[in-house]
């Protein structure tokens, strides 16, 4: 049934380029409210977790600092990243709610592409910031200034901007004469270019290029700042001081892992992985985007003691009304 959905959905498309229709996971249609139970549990945990995070950081005046600013700037990207695809997701598992227009495709892919990038950028300033504080601690509120976050912000967002802005207008030129039946369950970009029946070498090239920059410029740096880190650490006299000053690290080691683990895998597989079957694409795929968001409020509530008490006292408190 799902399959001769797809097929009339495909052919219908012919009278109307501007609207496609999203597959969900291919081959697995038929277990697609099975599906949806683990993701819409783990978007309802993401929506809390990071919801509580804005909420303790903004109450609680002993986390006004840039390490927990960046940490709320990371929050809110995972709430934009998992709200901009999840409740299309869980449409088309329960309601079969597959049409999207081409515009609203490319609205939905600029903001997943754009806050990818950002939440990369946020890990890598949330590096800089642990190597201020333990290997310059005397100069960390000095360097460490509102301007300064304010800098890093707008540098990141010109990146940001200069990496994302070129795609839709990459896409918008290209023709779709064929299907238009995506193969996914949001508007990933490569699967939306596989669809275009003309000329898809700049698309397929800046595609790569975007990663690439990406990730071979924040890894390196990020591995560098922990590099650095890590000898000023190793280098403290006391066992208990080596101890206290890498702890503060945990949970952002924690976070960067979290991320780039299924970055990583995603893209080895899908540019490398043709032998693998398409719904392993597709799940990775939405793994990366809803693993990172409930995971992070997690990690950071359980190793971060102001945001451990400040909730447990609000979870006191709502218990007692």
């Amino acid at each position: 049934m799902p399959q001769q959905d797809n097929l009339s959905a495909s052919n219908s498309t012919g009278s109307d380029p501007s609207v496609f229709f999203l597959s969900g996971i291919p081959g697995l249609e038929a277990m697609h409210f099975w599906i949806s139970i683990p993701f819409a549990s783990m978007f309802t945990v993401a929506l809390l977790g990071n919801c509580t995070l804005l909420y303790v950081i903004k109450t609680e005046p002993s986390l006004h600092q840039p390490m927990f600013y960046f940490l709320a700037m990371l929050a809110f990207i995972d709430l934009v990243l998992s709200t901009t695809c999840m409740p299309k997701t869980l449409s088309i598992f329960w309601f079969i709610s597959r049409e999207i227009s081409f515009t609203a495709c490319l609205v939905q892919m600029f903001f997943l592409q754009f806050f990818s990038i950002m939440e990369s950028s946020v890990l890598l300033a949330m590096a800089f910031d642990r190597y201020v504080a333990i290997c310059n601690p005397l100069r960390y509120t000095t360097i460490l200034t509102n301007l300064m976050i304010a800098k890093i912000g707008l540098v990141s967002l010109a990146r940001v901007l200069l990496l994302v802005v070129p795609t839709p207008f990459l896409l918008s030129r290209l023709p779709f004469c064929q299907s238009h039946v995506i193969s996914h369950c949001y508007c990933e970009h490569m699967a939306v270019v596989k669809l275009a029946c003309g000329n898809t070498w700049l698309n397929n090239i800046f595609g790569i290029f975007a990663t690439l920059f990406v990730i071979g410029l924040d890894l390196p740096f990020i591995t560098l700042s922990y590099v650095k880190i890590l000898r000023t650490v190793l280098s403290l006299a006391s066992k208990e001081e080596q101890r206290k000053a890498f702890s503060t690290c945990v949970s952002h080691l924690c976070a960067i892992l979290i991320l780039y683990t299924p970055v990583l895998l995603t893209t080895i597989v899908h540019r490398f992985g043709q032998q693998v079957a398409p719904h392993t694409h597709v799940l990775m795929a939405n793994f990366y985007l809803l693993f990172p968001p409930m995971m992070n409020p997690i990690v950071y509530g359980v190793k971060t003691k102001q945001i451990r008490n400040k909730v447990m006292s609000l979870l006191l408190r709502w218990k007692k009304l």
